[in-house]
């Protein structure tokens, strides 16, 4: 029976630390552009058009 309050209490402390990582990076502006990262592959750079 303790090692269920063991292991609640690491869960609990592991969900806290996820959601301080999240809050984290919607304060900081790391959600903000997501789709631009992967259309850049898509495009071309200007270095291969003079070949």
């Amino acid at each position: 029976m303790e090692i269920m309050y063991l292991m609640i209490g690491l869960s609990l402390f592991m969900a806290l630390g996820f959601v301080i990582a999240f809050v984290w990076s919607i304060r900081t502006g790391q959600q903000e552009d997501l789709i631009t990262p992967a259309m850049r592959i898509l495009q071309e750079d200007e270095t291969t058009k003079n070949l």
